[in-house]
């Protein structure tokens, strides 16, 4: 029923594109002057409601465009010392000429009312001050609360779903798309506006030659030359606790900084602020977020799907440090530079049980498997940068250099319970230096009337990794029987290379930019296994190494397309690309390549119509050849419990072939704070290789196998979002449907499932009154797994929600209650978890400083259980992951200023 109800919306918001009208002419005033800045009006008859609105230019000309199934509806025209219009007129397309006569206008009382929400062309501006409530102290606090604005897990800021491009702090983008440490810091006191800029170009020559598909977010502060910032320093027990945070901030014309540091050991990731959330677009060039090269990993402990709070058990120290300048007179140059290093460490333990059905074609007879983990992890990370730009609309450069170093420890405890077997244990240690460096450079030169565009990009990473696993028998399933310890090495270096050139001109309203370049990536891979027994070590034969090359040459051609209008937007690309792919064994002799031309078109268009719509097209088809590490010989313990070999005689190099199309109709309307969405989406994958799996319940290993299969996924999804200010209330309600297909080899039989997954999550914010402020938000979600081969069917669900309320009985106390609620159900086996949190702060108005004292977790749950089932392997996992016990945390807070 969900899923033919977002259905059935997409079809009629569809329908309602063609049904639309427009309205538009000349206003002037009693002397036949232009008349600019009166605003035009469509209402229906009998309904006190705005159906939609314009503005009248410098020039008096308006433009109302709208949609209704009403024969008649009322125009109404009111501008400053000019008598309001107002006069019914026909539901047709038609031009109307207005003059007004002038009518001073007495103003008895002025009073200054701040909108809400307003909008003017492409932007979209909040009051901050109208959705915060007395609890909220940073701009993240109360940006979540704004409608038609989300904010993931991992800080992303969406708007109407989509992930911003930009973080602009009093227009400039002092953070280059790792906005999380301003966003969590930045004191709300010292926010003016949030505006959302639609359909933002970044490269201001691009800008109504280029049209974007997302939205970017500005920031604007109540003064244009601001210090400020936010401090924190806190200490607690169960165990001894404690969390610093300082982070000053500098906001001026010319110059922008942040300083941060943080560090604690009471379960918050702070270092994830470093992150890149948003990338701005290809034209600033390629960036990236640097990440290791993953060949082999220890066994884990489960993750719970519960805030990071309530299980992060961690040590972390993260400073980092943020600049922007204008190094000279001239202001469109800016230097940006950013470093940062991470020191953490973190501990984790679960409790895992396994049971197979008898008729499993995993674990003949099934049986039920017991293993627990206990985990240390050690990270170090180091990041400077360097960013060098001008943006102007003249010109444009980017030259971005950015270094990265990981050297991080890993060590595991394991201990399993088999059938027949009894109990196994191994200790397990990995450690996994890498270096990176990566230079980007783009630049756009006005030359007559074209754009003239160079990009350049290089990128060198070495990553380097040592596993050792002790006794060795504990794999001996895999024929480590003999051995003290077993220890598996990777080494890998990885060289891209990619240089293009493009052309634009344009030509009324169409932009058309043909474009070449060459890409090149060498990639070489070295492992080996050995094996220890009393300090000799012995290499386990060719079968267990590998020296693998991976090289990529990648010359393109393609044509990007243009559409700017008024109220139209159409973006094209048309590439043809050649791929020209070798994989080379060193050791085997075995050689792969690959040498195709195709045609990966992309597509994406919107239109505004109805003043408040906006509607969404998106289709593209890409080609996926392999990346380095999908082929290797040898073999190699991914992890200690599963030997991988991806090569057989009979494969081919991958060759997988994606389509996807999609559509998403917006509305959103200031006028009466409502905006919404609906999307559909549907894709394809067709691919010529298939992973082939075998197991006995314990030890894994995986091979590919050539097998034409195709899987496909469509998502319906609709979110609503509404804010009230007669009662301070905002609400919104998301929901999806999703259907898909899977294909596994799974010891020796080809299994097919397909999947349904539905979602509906509902958030609710009130501050109505004065004393008491309320924030809900429940997420539930329903799927049905089916065993094609056996029609085996297997329903899961799930849902978890927090509530917190604070009540203020005066300005300097505030009483909070949090609620986590947490629930999974499958196989006839449910598990809820419950957390309960309290606090008091106490405010110093005047000096605006906290003092929060905080009890967490106060049922003292020390275990988080989950259950989940694996249809294709007819398998129950319970899990047991324990998690922070009860704690008491005191912390002042502050504003720098």
């Amino acid at each position: 029923m969900k899923k033919g109800l977002l259905v059935f919306l997409m079809l009629m918001c569809t329908t309602v594109v063609f049904a639309q009208k427009t309205i538009s002419g000349i206003i002037n005033d009693a002397d036949g002057k232009p008349l600019a800045s009166a605003s035009v009006t469509i209402e229906e008859p009998g309904k006190n409601a705005i159906l939609a609105y314009g503005i009248s230019n410098s020039k008096g000309e308006y433009k109302v465009t709208f949609n209704s199934s009403e024969s008649n509806l009322d125009l109404k025209i009111k501008a400053f010392n000019q008598k309001p219009i107002a006069q019914s007129i026909k539901n047709e397309d038609q031009k109307l000429n207005f003059s007004m006569d002038s009518q001073a206008t007495e103003i008895q009382e002025v009073r200054l009312k701040t909108k809400l929400i307003t909008k003017k062309g492409d932007t979209i501006s909040y009051d901050l001050k109208s959705f915060e409530n007395k609890n909220d102290r940073t701009l993240a606090d109360v940006l979540k609360k704004i409608p038609g604005i989300e904010v993931n897990k991992d800080g992303t800021v969406l708007y109407q779903g989509e992930a911003i491009n930009k973080f602009y702090v009093n227009g400039k983008d002092l953070m280059e798309g790792g906005y999380g440490t301003v966003n969590n810091s930045l004191p709300k006191d010292a926010v003016s506006k949030v505006e959302v800029l639609e359909n933002h170009q970044p490269v201001s020559i691009l800008r109504d030659k280029v049209p974007s598909e997302q939205a970017a977010l500005n920031i604007k502060l109540k003064k244009s030359v601001t210090m400020t910032g936010r401090g924190e320093i806190g200490a607690g027990f169960s165990p001894l606790l404690w969390n610093v945070k300082l982070t000053p901030m500098f906001f001026g014309q010319k110059n922008q900084w942040v300083v941060n540091y943080k560090a604690n050991n009471n379960g918050e990731s702070v270092e994830k602020e470093g992150n890149i959330l948003a990338f701005g677009n290809r034209w600033e060039g390629r960036r990236s977020q640097a990440a290791q090269k993953s060949w082999t990993n220890i066994e884990t402990a489960g993750v719970p799907d519960v805030p990071e709070k309530r299980y992060l058990l961690n040590n972390v120290h993260f400073f980092s440090a943020n600049l922007l300048t204008n190094p000279f007179k001239n202001k469109e140059w800016e230097l940006k530079a950013n470093a940062s290093y991470t020191n953490n460490s973190i501990k984790r333990e679960d409790l895992q049980t396994k049971v197979y059905a008898e008729n499993s074609q995993a674990v003949s007879g099934g049986g039920t498997f017991i293993s627990s983990t206990n985990n240390r992890f050690y990270d170090n990370a180091l990041k400077g940068e360097l960013i060098f730009t001008k943006n102007a609309k003249k010109g444009f450069f980017k030259n971005t250099t950015t270094w990265n170093s990981f050297w991080n420890t890993d060590r595991s405890f394991v201990n399993n319970n088999l059938p027949l077997i009894g109990n196994k244990f191994a200790n397990e240690s990995l450690d996994s230096p890498t270096g990176t460096f990566q230079n980007s450079l783009s630049t756009i030169i006005p030359w007559k009337d074209k754009l003239i565009n160079f990009m350049s990009y290089i990128k060198y990473q070495k990553d380097k990794q040592t596993l050792s696993v002790s006794p060795g028998n504990y794999m001996d399933r895999l024929g480590f029987s003999f051995f003290d310890q077993v220890t598996q090495y990777a080494n890998s270096k990885t060289m891209e290379v990619n240089h293009s050139a493009s052309v634009g001109f344009s030509y009324r309203k169409w932009t058309f930019t043909p474009e070449f370049g060459l890409n090149l990536s060498f990639n070489n891979l070295k492992s080996a296994i050995t094996g220890q027994i009393s300090n000799s070590s012995y290499f386990l034969g060719e079968e267990k190494q590998n020296n693998v090359d991976w090289n990529e040459v990648q010359p393109y051609t393609q044509l990007g397309v243009n559409y700017k209008s008024q109220n139209f937007n159409l973006n094209l690309t048309l590439p043809m690309n050649f791929y020209g792919i070798t994989y080379k064994d060193n050791l085997r002799g075995n050689y792969l390549d690959k040498n195709k031309t195709v045609f990966e078109p992309n597509l994406f268009a919107n239109l505004d119509f109805a003043s408040f719509f906006k509607i969404w097209a998106f289709a593209n088809q890409s080609y996926d050849f392999g990346s380095f590490g999908f082929l290797y010989g040898g073999k190699i313990l991914t992890n200690p419990t599963s030997l991988q070999t991806r090569y057989s005689d009979k494969v081919e190099m991958p060759e997988y072939l994606s389509r996807m199309a999609g559509t998403r109709l917006e509305y959103r309307n200031p006028l009466n704070n409502l905006f919404f969405n609906v999307r559909y989406n549907y894709s394809t994958n067709k691919r010529n290789l298939i992973e082939t799996f075998t197991t006995d319940g314990f030890i894994s290993e995986l091979t590919l196998q050539s097998l034409q299969n195709t899987t496909r996924s469509q998502t319906e999804s609709a979110e609503i979002g509404k804010y009230f200010p007669k009662f301070k209330t905002n609400l919104s309600v998301n929901a999806s449907n999703t259907d898909s297909n899977s294909f596994s080899y799974f010891n020796a039989n080809l299994l097919e499932s397909s999947n349904n997954r539905q979602t509906l999550g509902i958030k609710f914010n009130n501050t109505y009154f004065s004393w008491l402020s309320v924030d809900y938000n429940i997420n539930m979600n329903w799927s049905k797994n089916i065993n094609k081969e056996n029609n085996n069917t297997v329903n899961f669900s799930g849902w978890n929600h927090n509530l917190a309320t604070y009540i203020y009985p005066s300005d300097n106390h505030t009483f909070g209650f949090n609620w986590d609620e947490l629930s999974t159900k499958a196989s006839g086996q449910t598990f809820r978890n419950s957390f309960f949190d309290v606090s008091y702060q106490y405010t110093w108005v005047k000096k605006k400083i906290d003092f929060e004292f905080k009890w967490l977790n106060i049922a003292n749950r020390k275990v988080y259980e989950t259950v989940s089932v694996n249809v294709l392997q007819q398998l129950v996992t319970t899990n047991q992951m324990y998690i922070r016990p009860s704690q008491f945390m005191f912390t002042v807070k502050f504003n720098f200023k």
